[in-house]
């Protein structure tokens, strides 16, 4: 059981996935953009910190090599989620909640997409959980393929991007932001949590009310 919390616990560490090499770096982005128990995976600040690794030469590959395999890994992985979606269809709502899966996080990605529509494959990107389950969700709900895929290829785009780039040329400009990483990862979680709080207890106080409605 050890051994179980110690493995986990180096998958939501992000230096730690980045030691492990660049290929399983894409295999973890690949997970938590498609594989429904990939949702605890370090996603933002794995991109970040691994662009900021790049730019002091302790990732053993260019920025434009890194950049363009991150994206591809997020694009595989959505297709993926998205095929697990349209095999398991309606099933996947009467899935019992394991450590791995929780219904509340399908009807969360389910919540988000009807808000967004298909721009929610874009902007669920940027939050945590929402990327897991919104290509899922669009699998689920039987999506244009090719719509599926503009919206994938956008969202993964923008995503890797936006953290990769930011810390490639922030360590580029300032090699000494490594002394602060912790700070800078607490930052991206708070940032990235806040809206799905907010999403949260909204969902809460909504069903709420439709319980006093109900009587």
């Amino acid at each position: 059981m050890d051994n179980f919390w110690d493995h986990l616990q180096t998958l939501t560490d992000a230096q730690s996935i980045i030691s492990l090499g660049f290929y399983f770096l894409l295999i973890v982005v690949f997970a938590e953009t498609g594989l429904f128990f990939g949702f605890f995976l370090p996603g933002d600040y794995l991109l970040f910190m691994s662009g900021l690794l790049c730019s002091a030469g302790k990732l053993n590959v260019s920025i434009y090599t890194l950049v363009l395999s991150l994206i591809a890994a997020g694009v595989l992985g959505n297709y993926t989620g998205y095929w697990f979606g349209y095999r398991a269809g309606p099933k996947l709502f009467s899935k019992s909640n394991s450590i791995f899966f929780k219904q509340r996080y399908v009807k969360l990605a389910e919540d988000f997409y009807l808000k967004y529509g298909g721009m929610a494959l874009v902007l669920g990107r940027f939050f945590p959980i929402i990327r897991t389950f919104a290509p899922i969700f669009a699998g689920v709900v039987k999506v244009d393929l090719r719509k599926f895929t503009f919206y994938n290829i956008i969202g993964s785009f923008g995503w890797v991007c936006t953290f990769t780039l930011a810390g490639y040329f922030l360590g580029r400009k300032y090699p000494q932001i490594k002394d602060y990483m912790e700070y800078i990862i607490i930052g991206l979680i708070i940032i990235t949590t806040i809206p799905l709080v907010i999403t949260f207890i909204r969902q809460v106080v909504t069903n709420k009310r439709r319980v006093k409605e109900l009587k």
